[in-house]
């Protein structure tokens, strides 16, 4: 830039007196004096070449703030997990963090290529809609080569300190142990053994217990045998034997899942009521049609869709269980929403399927498909899980035998599925050995009467021993 302007000036000053030298009597005397003047310094003027300045392509000017995404409207809030760090190099749509809010994880990606300058929000806080999360210096290139060194020294030193520390944390408990034990406390004295025949006028004095415990062995200093970690358990959590404990900071979604739980128990007067169910027509149905049901629609036929299908045929006839109590009123609902509890590594998640009541087994199943993947890559968004007129609870992937499911609000009851164990029944009069599966239906006593409950898992087992009456409307 310097250069540029001496040349700019050497070029205007010698055109200045170039001008003064060829002028004739019109220009004034003066003009030329001037001219003159300059002429010496002109030649002084030392140019510099621009090739020995480096200027940098990025300015700072350059560094964008990224904000955070949108929420949906029935979220405020959420805790922020980075998954890069300051010096980071990312790529464009790249996840630089995580929001994880009370129904499910947010995504934060880079909107371009860049490094990132400077985090502006702490690991773990609380973070809103829209928020400033980070800076960030678009360009390509690859910044983030040191930072796993550091982590690598950093993991490898902290390795090397917790043996050291693990070897010398039993010396002071041995030592404490040993001076325990040379001084032992003094036996008490023996009660006084009155004369016979006299009266004694006091009680007997009562012995004291000891001071020091039985054991003079600390606790901390026991020996310790090591097990070993399952395959798939988080080392940090898992039992190794070791005498320490360690806390971690409950998600968001799990301190969710825990108040809304609790706040049902206490809302709700939840009453449970029982019935099993011969699996042995839809086993046997599954077999028959499972290779045309799955070239034809591209899906297997799975247990769920014929419970899902049975409870929309049951909540039809009872609308009641499909209602809730609001305050001093009750709403009715002209369509069948059903919640189908999901176990994830983060905690329990319920995705909606929505109209249920028009749906038949094959379009179950392919819905049911696309959200437990989308559930288990961490996809759900919120409004995958809002809503829900009733809930359906399958323990029995899992072996449960028995269990009383809990109502989810604001729905008024709850359907637990079970697994299916073969037991001697009577058939006909004479015993047999079929599948048998328990089902327990929790609801809101509040607003369904026991008939209507058990009215209502009466129809849901009847569907499911026998499509054909669902097909009849009977």
């Amino acid at each position: 830039m310097l250069g540029r302007r001496a040349v700019s000036v050497h070029r205007f000053l010698s055109i200045t007196a170039r001008q003064g030298v060829t002028a004739a009597s019109s220009v004034q005397p003066t003009l030329q004096a001037k001219a003159s003047l300059l002429e010496p310094l002109v030649q002084n003027v030392r140019i510099t070449s621009t090739a020995n300045f480096h200027t940098s392509v990025i300015r700072m000017s350059d560094v964008i703030t990224v904000d955070g995404p949108a929420f949906a409207e029935s979220i405020s809030e959420g805790d922020i997990r980075w998954l890069k760090q300051k010096g980071d190099h990312v790529n464009e749509d790249e996840l630089v963090a995580e929001i994880e809010t009370d129904k499910t994880s947010v995504e934060v990606p880079a909107p371009q290529a860049g490094t990132i300058v400077e985090l502006l929000v702490e690991d773990g806080a609380k973070v809103t809609a829209k928020q400033k999360l980070y800076k960030l210096q678009p360009g390509a290139g690859g910044g983030s080569s040191a930072s796993p060194a550091k982590d690598e020294s950093k993991s490898s030193a902290s390795a090397a300190a917790s043996p050291a520390s693990v070897k010398n944390d039993p010396a002071p408990s041995s030592a404490s142990s040993s001076s325990t034990a040379s001084s032992p406390s003094s036996p008490p004295p023996p009660p006084h053994k009155p004369a016979a025949g006299e009266i004694p006028k006091s009680a007997p004095p009562v012995a004291r217990p000891p001071s020091t415990p039985s054991s003079s062995t600390p606790v901390g200093a026991v020996p310790v045998t090591r097990v070993t970690v399952p395959k798939g358990v988080d080392p940090s959590h898992a039992i190794t034997g070791a005498r320490d404990e360690v806390r971690v900071k409950a998600n968001r979604m799990r301190m969710r899942i825990a108040q809304r739980l609790k706040d049902a128990q206490n809302t709700y007067a939840m009453l449970t009521t029982f019935n099993e169910i011969d699996m042995s027509s839809l086993i046997e149905m599954r077999k028959t049609y499972q290779k045309e049901f799955v070239a034809k629609h591209g899906v297997k036929l799975g247990m769920m869709s014929p419970f899902v299908r049975a409870a929309a045929y049951a909540l039809q006839e009872s609308p009641v269980v499909n209602a809730v109590l609001d305050e001093n009123e009750i709403v009715y609902r002209h369509f069948v929403d059903i919640s189908v509890a999901v176990a994830t590594p983060k905690g329990l998640v319920v995705p909606v399927l929505r109209n249920v009541e028009s749906m038949n087994y094959a379009q179950i199943e392919l819905e049911l498909a696309n959200l437990g993947v989308k559930a288990r890559e961490g996809k759900l968004a919120v409004e995958d899980m809002e809503g829900g007129t009733f809930t359906i609870s399958n323990g029995g992937v899992f072996g449960s035998m028995f269990g009383t499911p809990i109502i989810n609000p604001p729905q008024s009851a709850i359907l637990g599925m079970h697994g299916v164990f073969d037991r001697v029944v009577p058939v006909n009069g004479k015993p047999e050995i079929r599948p048998i599966m328990q089902i327990a239906l929790t609801y809101d006593h509040r607003l369904i009467d026991g008939r209507e409950a058990v009215t209502f898992l009466k129809k849901i087992k009847t569907a499911v021993e026998d499509p054909r009456v669902m097909f009849m409307n009977l």
